[in-house]
């Protein structure tokens, strides 16, 4: 019998990524959006319109639903929106939940984001449901925010100094969670992993990498906490998710982010994407 899955966060990055992912697969997708007036998903995919914010539009929208990726908007009440989500899965009898979590989440997290994403974890992991909880590295794609001032300025900053990432692709945070969404409900319950990309890579080496692809000088400069706060609250960024990305970034300079784990491969079979396919395949966006 085909399964119905309910994507949450559904025009966000990873979701749709993991929507492409998952087109041709036996599963019947429903897809969650605050407005349907603006949401465009690829053909075959139900909309069901419901806000996290909301618990008491959503019941409608878990009706019939087997499976849940639950992904929620970064910020203080992401709390809420992920436990509302749960709570209209349990009454709908949903059997398995699969939620994106954050890199490092944890109760002593170096991050109000991580530690936010903790609360939300332990209450997957206590939900009565079928569960597994993705907790990706740095998002390769999240170099995409600097495309425009590296096209005009070959410059990129950030306050995270020397440090040194295990960034993963979003593309292969979607493959990831599309394997565990068509594998069998309980093959990876009670599973918290940390897929990253192949290995640990600098901001310097990413700059290098540029300068060779697209055959002009890029330069990467290290700036202070309160600098990068400027410039990123002066493109209109709200202060709450300007302030998360400054700990993270303080965190990385600690070199917080200087690993990567064999997730990736162990569940997928094969190897995460590297930083240099990424930007070859981005290239354009960048010059």
């Amino acid at each position: 019998m085909t399964r119905t899955l309910l994507i949450t966060g559904a025009t966000g990055s990873v979701s749709t990524a993991l929507l492409a992912e998952l087109e041709g697969s036996d599963l019947h997708i429903r897809a969650l959006v605050r407005d349907p007036t603006r949401a465009t998903l690829p053909p075959g995919v139900e909309i069901a319109t419901g806000d996290l914010d909301d618990p008491r539009s959503l019941s409608k929208a878990f009706d019939g639903v087997d499976d849940l990726w639950l992904l929620v908007p970064n910020g203080p009440r992401a709390p809420e929106n992920s436990s509302n989500a749960l709570w209209a899965a349990r009454q709908a009898g949903v059997e398995r939940v699969v939620r994106l979590s954050a890199v490092g989440a944890a109760h002593d997290a170096p991050t109000r984001s991580g530690r936010l994403h903790a609360l939300s974890d332990h209450e997957v992991a206590a939900c009565g449901m079928n569960w597994t909880i993705l907790r990706p590295h740095w998002f390769m794609q999240n170099l995409l925010n600097d495309a425009p001032g590296i096209a005009a300025h070959g410059t990129f900053s950030s306050n995270a100094a020397a440090a040194r990432l295990g960034m993963i692709d979003v593309r292969d945070i979607a493959r990831f969670a599309a394997r565990i969404l068509t594998d069998t409900p309980t093959q990876h319950h009670g599973m918290t992993y940390n897929p990253t990309g192949p290995r640990p890579v600098s901001f310097t080496e990413i700059a290098r990498l540029l300068t060779e692809i697209l055959g002009k000088p890029v330069e990467y400069h290290p700036v202070s906490d309160e600098d990068h706060r400027k410039a990123l609250l002066s493109h209109g960024m709200p202060w709450w998710i300007a302030d998360m990305l400054i700990e993270y970034s303080q965190a990385y300079a600690k070199g917080w982010g200087d690993y990567v784990t064999g997730d990736y491969e162990k569940v997928v079979g094969s190897p995460p994407r590297d930083v240099a396919e990424f930007l070859h395949d981005y290239a354009e966006a960048f010059d």
